[in-house]
């Protein structure tokens, strides 16, 4: 089904144009991204930290598991990709555990511009969402005009949602409008006639962007471009998400929310690989954000490694014995 970019309200809709000031020329952004709080590192470190330790009962690890398939994005993102290996991750997405039926469906599907058709075919009917990365991924070393041609395709062979990355050299050099300005272009190009348009997710790459504060100026910069969902990492660099990065972008899209009661989605990528981690940002989403967070509408995991070990976790809850790795398949 198209995917359908959500109707403001006329209180949220206010409140955001009332922030209109904050983006009318390069100055009054710079003011206000270097306006933002300071990030207090140590406070931050030891806030996620000590949400990693929360104990979760069984019954509720039951629940956070299968929550945690259902928001899995669940990627291929090779040169040497096939339509034959999409169809498979495809296959697995839409039933991840061939000896448990009950198991849930991942979120989305997400390959390169090339595999949306084959995905959205392999997918028809199911749900399941087919994002696709676009704007030169992973670098985003690209004109714009090439990089909105690379979202406009996605979106017309039927992606639902678009993962693009930001611009960090413009970033990182304090060119600030640029990189708004691209944002807001990039989600104009995820809109089809019919009126729906694709959910936009925005990359920071935030192992590039160095610091927190930078982190919390990506976050607010790309909200107020319109940003639907604010994402870590591509995944192909050494540093990607962390728990603390993640609570920082929990936080700042809380704050967004209350200044302008537009809801964001945020997701981790890169790293997440085992049960216990997925669990502990379940947890700091919940104490951060809320239930009103915790479903895959408004968060993801950029992880699919990560899916085999939680459908081994599964198994061992169910069954009480653990399969081991040849009892799930290998992507």
């Amino acid at each position: 089904m198209p995917t359908t970019v959500p109707a403001y309200g006329k209180e949220a809709a206010g409140r955001l144009a009332s922030m209109a000031d904050v983006t009318a020329s390069d100055g009054a952004l710079r003011r206000f991204l270097h306006g933002l709080p300071g990030v207090d590192a140590v406070g931050l470190q030891a806030r996620a930290a000590a949400l990693g330790t929360r104990s979760i009962k069984s019954t509720a690890k039951a629940y956070a598991i299968d929550l945690a398939i259902s928001m899995i994005d669940l990627t291929t993102l090779e040169g040497a990709d096939t339509p034959g290996k999409v169809r498979a991750l495809c296959a697995k997405g839409v039933n991840p555990d061939p000896t448990d039926r009950t198991a849930p469906q991942v979120a989305a599907i997400c390959v390169y511009p090339d595999m949306v058709a084959t995905a959205k075919e392999a997918l028809t009917g199911t749900g399941i969402h087919v994002a696709s990365v676009a704007t030169a991924f992973p670098a985003g070393r690209a004109a714009l005009p090439v990089k909105l041609a690379d979202t406009r395709d996605a979106v017309a062979v039927g992606a639902d949602e678009i993962d693009m990355v930001i611009d960090r050299g413009a970033f990182l050099s304090g060119r600030y409008m640029t990189v708004f300005e691209e944002i807001k272009q990039v989600k104009e190009a995820c809109r089809r006639e019919d009126g729906s348009a694709a959910h936009l997710k925005v990359i920071f790459e935030t192992g590039e962007l160095k610091t927190y504060d930078n982190v919390r100026r990506a976050s607010w910069l790309s909200m107020l471009a319109g940003a639907d969902f604010i994402k870590t990492s591509t995944g192909k660099v050494s540093v990607n998400a962390t728990p603390p990065v993640t609570l920082l972008m929990l936080e700042a899209v809380r704050d967004f929310h209350a200044a302008t009661g537009v809801q964001v989605g945020v997701k981790p990528a890169g790293g997440i690989r085992t049960t216990k981690d997925a669990i502990k940002y379940l947890v700091m989403v919940n104490e951060t954000l809320g239930e009103d967070w915790l479903n895959p509408d408004w968060f993801r995991f950029g992880a699919s490694s990560l899916l085999n070990d939680l459908l081994m976790q599964r198994q061992k809850l169910s069954t009480g014995r653990y399969s081991g790795p040849d009892y799930v398949t290998v992507d």
